[in-house]
């Protein structure tokens, strides 16, 4: 090789370094950036909102006045409205990733059942809303209920746990399916003994990152009728039990977001720390859920041999 031609190779090599160094800092920027920016936006709402959190804060309901107001029915609603959406989604999530994955035949239908099911987790929340606003409120007369913000919710989530439950059942070797096989076990009980307790992580990780996403949600449950300023608890289901047990799920309600909505809409400093008071609380719901599914995550894993 000519000297000449070397000289070109090593300015080659040289400039494809620079342009590696480049996207490096780069990408080390943009990371710090945004752990900056988030970093910076908590720290603003944790120093303005915590000194607000008390046991009063906790177990009050919503006043006109900032220094009595409460968030006890909206954290109550949040709490019984992820009840109804878990009730709803986990079954049938489940139930169709495994018909899915294990049991619809791979043709031209079921791709088509792939993609739109792919697709519907990337449409805006406020279209859910829309729909349940006509299905659920209009139709069905479930009314601004508990119930029907359960629903709203389950139908927005319900793809991503089809599509997290599909991906962890592909991540199980299929030497687990055939040695169940071969053991004389059925395809539903190599799904149950085998399948399940394997992909179990991953199934739980998906659902509980979906419901992190639901508890933070607003347009949806705003189109339906959910309420700004609610004074009351929905009736125990311990009352008049068993005939009333579920009465609860016609009630009025509120959410976590909805509450902070009315806060900072109002002009008045002390609701606006209000707001930010609910809003580290509604960061502390969701850090903890996203806590559980890591230790979830970590504790399936070590578990699985294979």
């Amino acid at each position: 090789m000519q000297s000449q031609d070397i000289q070109k190779l090593k300015a080659n090599i040289s400039r494809r370094k620079l342009w590696d160094y480049i996207f490096i800092i780069v990408a080390i920027l943009s990371l710090l950036v945004s752990i900056l920016t988030l970093i910076a936006l908590i720290l603003q709402l944790s120093i303005t909102g915590i000194p607000r959190i008390n046991w009063e804060f906790l177990t009050s309901f919503a006043d006109p006045a900032p220094e009595l107001a409460g968030v006890l029915t909206a954290w109550v609603g949040s709490c019984l409205t992820m009840l109804v959406t878990i009730v709803m989604t986990v079954p049938i999530g489940i139930a169709s990733g495994i018909y899915l994955e294990e049991y619809a035949r791979k043709n031209w239908f079921a791709n088509i059942i792939e993609i739109n099911i792919a697709n519907l987790a990337g449409i805006p929340s406020i279209i859910y809303g829309l729909l349940a606003l006509g299905v659920f409120v209009q139709q069905l007369k479930l009314g601004e209920s508990i119930l029907t913000a359960g629903l709203t919710l389950s139908l927005l989530i319900l793809p991503v746990v089809i599509v997290t439950t599909r991906e962890a059942l592909k991540s199980v070797p299929n030497s687990l399916r055939e040695a169940a096989y071969a053991m004389g076990a059925s395809k539903w009980q190599m799904i149950w003994d085998h399948l399940l307790p394997s992909s179990a992580g991953g199934i739980l990780t998906g659902i509980i990152v979906g419901l992190s996403r639901a508890i933070g949600e607003t347009a949806p449950l705003v189109t339906i009728g959910a309420l700004t300023f609610i004074a009351f608890l929905p009736d125990s289901p311990f009352i008049d039990f068993p005939t009333k047990a579920f009465a609860w799920l016609e009630a009025p309600f509120t959410v976590m977001p909805i509450q902070m909505f009315n806060w900072v809409s109002r002009p008045e400093p002390e609701f606006q720390i209000n707001a930010a008071a609910a809003g580290v609380i509604l960061i502390l719901m969701t850090l903890a859920m996203n806590g559980l599914a890591i230790y979830l995550r970590y504790y399936f894993r070590k578990r699985i041999k294979w």
